[in-house]
């Protein structure tokens, strides 16, 4: 084995196309060398959202060009890497296929080791690109496809403590965007629609706020925009709107956090312990400042993503795939993609209103 490993990581589990080299430095943390994402916003924003067949094609055309530039920037020559990393799930199966395909073929090819990466893990560990990061710490994991509470204990333990049990926080604020007139990517821009409003302008629901510990729910505030869109007419309306559900939003997440920081210190036994926000909603400026609130008031450390690093990228999954490579836990290249793989794989499956709370 190299002294110090070189992992190249490939992402395409929805529509970035990512590939990324890093490699340890003098003292054993992760360094990017090159982490080169491909984005689709001009495909897919005249239908409003993903179209899983066009990214999937998208996917196919970039995927190559993406890892040549990936490979050049990053200053190493193909026979010094170390290992193919790449994500096998979740997401969406016709474009985690692209991904997946081709670094197996790349690992084939050049006689490396392949190691399959949990796209969830790889944003679970991505602070630690970073910032020194001890096990085990409490994460909030909210993108477009996943809002979890979970203790993250080691690579590969995890233990989930709250999850959504209908939409994903992010795919609440592309809606709500939607339904403003936010073009796509809409989630992302309705902050700053937001900044132009009355937070106070509209009361809305914050649904098994008070229930359900730190399980979370999104649909009936989505349902209650939707009504109160049908009957505003100025734009100021609608940016009052954006203003009162960012807010309602930041309420949520300060009182859910709370009682997910009880849950977490009665397993975890530890005085200040690192509260950890990722994945593509960690961005949002107004969510973060209500999370440090939450956890100086409680005594968690917050810790956040680079920005840069919040979305998907492929730099997280090369770093999942070197700590999978410093323990030999190597794939075959049979590995199938896992549209819904999960982080606890003995978490119950908790999806629709009819749940017990």
């Amino acid at each position: 084995m190299a002294k110090k490993p070189i992992i190249l990581g490939i992402e395409t589990s929805c529509d970035e196309t990512a590939v990324s080299l890093i490699q340890d430095d003098e003292d054993g943390v992760p360094k990017i060398l090159s982490n080169i994402i491909s984005s689709q916003f001009d495909i897919h924003k005249e239908f409003g959202g993903v179209v899983p067949e066009l990214a999937a094609r998208s996917h196919v055309e970039k995927i190559d060009l993406i890892a040549k530039k990936a490979i050049k920037e990053s200053g190493v020559s193909i026979d010094k890497i170390s290992a193919i990393a790449a994500t096998v799930g979740p997401g969406l199966i016709v474009c985690l296929t692209v991904g997946l395909n081709f670094g197996k073929a790349m690992a084939s090819s050049l006689n490396l080791p392949f190691i399959g990466v949990n796209h969830l893990e790889g944003h679970a560990l991505s602070p630690k690109l970073h910032t020194k990061l001890d096990f085990p710490y409490l994460l909030l994991l909210i993108s477009g496809g996943h809002s979890q509470y979970l203790s993250v204990n080691g690579l590969g333990k995890y233990k989930r403590l709250g999850t959504t049990i209908d939409d994903a926080l992010g795919e609440a604020f592309d809606k709500t965007a939607k339904l403003l007139g936010i073009e796509f990517p809409g989630g992302p821009k309705l902050e700053k629609f937001a900044e132009k409003g009355d937070p106070n302008k509209f009361k809305l629901p914050k649904p098994i706020i008070n229930k359900g510990g730190c399980n979370l729910s999104f649909a009936g505030l989505k349902t209650s925009i939707l009504k109160i869109t049908k009957a505003i007419k100025t734009k100021q309306e609608k940016f009052d709107l954006a203003a009162s559900f960012q807010k309602t939003i930041e309420e949520i997440l300060y009182i859910k956090t709370k009682v997910a920081f009880e849950e977490f210190r009665n397993i975890n036994s530890h005085d200040k312990s690192s509260f950890v926000v990722a994945g593509g909603v960690a961005a949002n400026k107004g969510i973060r400042k209500k999370l440090v609130q939450v956890s100086n008031e409680n005594n968690f450390q917050p810790i956040f993503p680079d920005l840069k690093l919040c979305g998907d990228n492929a730099a997280m999954i090369a770093m999942v795939g070197l700590e999978k490579y410093k323990l030999k836990k190597f794939d075959n290249l049979d590995l199938p993609a896992s549209p819904r793989l999960p982080l606890d794989k003995n978490a119950k499956f908790l999806k629709g209103a009819g749940v017990e709370l």
